[in-house]
């Protein structure tokens, strides 16, 4: 008797063939920190590489770009729902709605990247690998400029190794992130070919196109070392988002901060570095009087500066995020995100205004409109921050020429440092209580890859972690692990001399994507002429 056919049961579950490209790139998203398992970005890229070659139009192409970038945001941003549990006039759930209404939105730009790939390999026969890549960097770009910019994970940072090994990522002061991002996509088209070699029984050919991607991803690492001759103190107070805010606590958290940052050797110059978020005081003096009854040494900021110029001790200088105000006919009518410089006679010695500011967090775009349905900024307060003029180098004197990179600033590629002024090392104070377990290490990769790209050491204050002092080839010199107090002393590791991307910017990532592109359309051309 003959065996019936093997036929699948009409009951058997059939999933929509939208999910497969959602799954693929939230396999993606699992290659950037915490996780950083980067084999599964470069298989999940693969499969959109062949999707995107086996679309029937580039719309089509850009349906499933459209679909991976759900996918790849939603999982990636998922540390933004964690803000919302810090704010009491949104509910918590709502976090949940803005990921995946932001993840609707960025989406658009791996959507944008399948279309001109697919468009160019259909139209014009060019290669599809080397047009996808050249386009995706295209897409990144835009990204991090359009609308304010949220440059956040880009694909590059997927290539960054552990701390002591910065991997493929130090390749970056020849191609910038956005390129970098670009070599990745590059390297998963490897993983397809081997995929399909393997297919094949084409073993040899499957196992080459297999290893060259792992061996470029594990590239050793040979750190310059070296320590500079400025000394340092970086602390790390671990104020908790639920506290930070609490006027009852500011004494305490003061103590705390001031402990933790008195020198181990009375009389030894140094410069103290403090977070973002980590000071309530107002520094300077003209604000009306109902501000400064709320800080914590109540009415006069000379006193306050002078307290904690006490604190850091002769010849020592403190970079601090603070908070200063705008006053306009005896009125404050908006604040500026800050770091401040002080010496230890508590004087100011200059300060740095936050220049991209954060939307919704720092300022609610379209007030007029919004906040009469009730929305407002997830940081508590009604005023509106302004941006400060963009980057620029301060110079310390004996404790060096300072690039400062407010929190968010320093993830956007291109955008830290002063070119004519090059800095000394970058301070990057920050506040990631917000942001859960996720937020943090992806964030602190992203500071390491401005540290490769520039050539410059970065060192970051943070209130609840990740704190670290990262030098000039992305390596992570010391830290204070999340949700703990401490501080770290040391010499700020030296600089590189500038790099070819510190000199050119992103027009050298945009010039890779033009060579990408031009492969692509000579591969066309010679197909044409057979």
């Amino acid at each position: 008797m003959e065996k019936p056919a093997n036929r699948r049961k009409p009951n058997a579950r059939q999933y929509p063939a939208w999910l497969a490209p959602i799954g693929a790139g939230a396999l993606a998203a699992t290659g950037f920190q915490p996780l950083a398992l980067w084999p599964f970005t470069l298989a999940a890229l693969a499969f959109l590489i062949d999707r995107i070659e086996h679309a029937r139009s580039a719309r089509r192409a850009a349906l499933t770009g459209w679909l991976f970038g759900l996918g790849y945001f939603t999982l990636g941003n998922n540390w933004i729902a964690t803000a919302f549990t810090y704010q009491a006039e949104m509910p918590a759930w709502l976090g949940w709605i803005a990921v995946m209404l932001l993840a609707v939105y960025l989406a658009i730009y791996p959507a944008i990247a399948a279309f001109l790939a697919a468009w160019l390999a259909q139209r014009w026969r060019a290669a599809l690998l080397p047009a996808l890549a050249a386009a995706w960097i295209l897409s990144e770009y835009l990204r991090a400029a359009l609308f304010t910019g949220f440059a956040w994970n880009p694909l590059a940072l997927v290539s960054l190794g552990g701390f002591a090994r910065p991997g493929l990522a130090m390749v970056a002061p020849w191609t910038g992130t956005y390129a970098l991002s670009g070599l990745v996509m590059m390297l998963a088209g490897f993983w397809l070919f081997a995929w399909r070699a393997a297919r094949g029984r084409k073993w040899p050919a499957a196992l080459a196109y297999a290893a060259l991607p792992a061996t470029l991803m594990l590239l050793p690492s040979h750190g310059s070392g070296g320590e500079g001759r400025l000394a340092y103190t970086l602390v790390q107070p671990n104020i908790g988002q639920d506290t930070i805010n609490d006027p009852s606590l500011y004494e305490s958290q003061f103590q705390g901060i001031a402990r933790l940052s008195l020198p181990t050797k009375p009389g030894t110059p140094r410069l103290v570095l403090w977070p973002e978020g980590g000071l309530p005081d107002y520094l300077r003096p003209g604000y009306p009087q109902f501000f400064y009854n709320a800080t914590t040494f109540g009415a006069d900021p000379a006193l306050a500066r002078l307290r904690i110029g006490r604190v850091i001790g002769p010849g020592s200088l403190l970079l601090t995020g603070a908070t200063d105000l705008v006053v306009q006919s005896g009125e404050v009518t908006a604040a500026s995100n800050v770091v401040t410089a002080l010496g230890a006679d508590g004087a100011i010695r200059g300060s740095y205004a936050k220049a991209h500011l954060v939307p919704y967090g720092e300022y609610l775009p379209l007030r007029a409109w919004l906040a009469p349905l009730g929305l407002s900024r997830l940081v508590s307060g009604s005023l509106d921050f302004l941006a400060g003029p963009g980057p620029r180098t301060i110079d310390m004197g004996p404790h060096g020429k300072v690039g400062i990179q407010i929190c968010y600033e320093v993830i956007f590629s291109g955008e830290v440092t002063d070119r004519a002024h090059r800095p000394d090392y970058i301070f990057n104070p920050s506040n990631d209580g917000w942001f859960g377990s996720w937020g943090p290490p992806q964030h602190l990769a992203q500071a390491r890859m401005r540290a490769i790209e520039e050539g410059l050491p970065v060192l970051r204050a943070t209130t609840t972690g990740i704190s670290a002092v990262i030098d000039a080839d992305g390596v992570v010199r010391q830290s204070v692990p999340r949700l703990s107090a401490g501080r770290i002393d040391g010499k700020v590791p030296p600089a590189h001399a500038p790099t070819l991307f510190a000199r050119l910017g992103n027009l050298l990532a945009l010039g890779w994507a033009l060579v990408l592109l031009a492969s692509s359309l000579v591969v066309a051309r010679r197909r044409g002429e057979r």
